[in-house]
């Protein structure tokens, strides 16, 4: 075919040429564009391996209100009671390398196995959820979308004119109200 094209071999190339899509490739992520030397590239990265924060170890900042407790928000001397200098200068470090290295000292016994603890039950908790919960849930919605069906009939047939002629017999009901002195 030299650029022109008849109805019948439009019907034919689609018949004989397989569909490939330019983007969105179902097989590689972020919609890259297909071609033969990108297909055999690694397009999967270990999870399991990324590389961790070690300045930013909150990013998310999920323990700002709870656990940021310093020496000023535990301990104060209001104006008129004041120790010894050098008294507050050595509680302000005791206080400070003593929570500092307890901190130190307790994530490193009991980090670890608390760690373990956390990891297998986010785990359990993951596949409850994914195997467990989400099927319940949508089979219970798709049970109660049926159910609300047949109430919704039953409330339109029996319900509604019942309460249409009892709102047209009171419906002329007046009440008026009169004070006597």
């Amino acid at each position: 075919m030299t650029g022109e094209r008849r109805d019948g071999d439009a019907d034919e190339e689609f018949l004989h040429s397989p569909f490939i899509r330019k983007q969105g490739n179902i097989y590689k992520p972020n919609n890259k564009d297909m071609d033969n030397d990108s297909v055999n590239e690694k397009t999967m990265d270990d999870v399991h391996t990324k590389e961790i924060d070690l300045v930013n170890r909150d990013p998310k900042q999920i323990n700002d209100d709870v656990v940021k407790v310093d020496f000023e928000d535990i301990i104060a001397e209001p104006s008129g009671t004041y120790s010894f200098d050098g008294v507050w200068k050595a509680s302000f470090t005791t206080f400070t390398v003593t929570k500092y290295w307890c901190y130190r000292l307790l994530t490193a016994v009991v980090g670890i196995p608390l760690a373990l603890i956390w990891g297998i039950f986010f785990a359990i908790l993951s596949f409850l959820h994914i195997w467990a919960v989400v099927p319940c849930v949508k089979s219970y919605l798709i049970e109660i979308h049926c159910i609300s069906r047949v109430y919704s009939i039953c409330v339109h047939t029996f319900c509604d004119p019942l309460f249409e002629a009892m709102g047209r017999c009171l419906s002329s009901i007046r009440i008026r109200t009169t004070k006597e002195v």
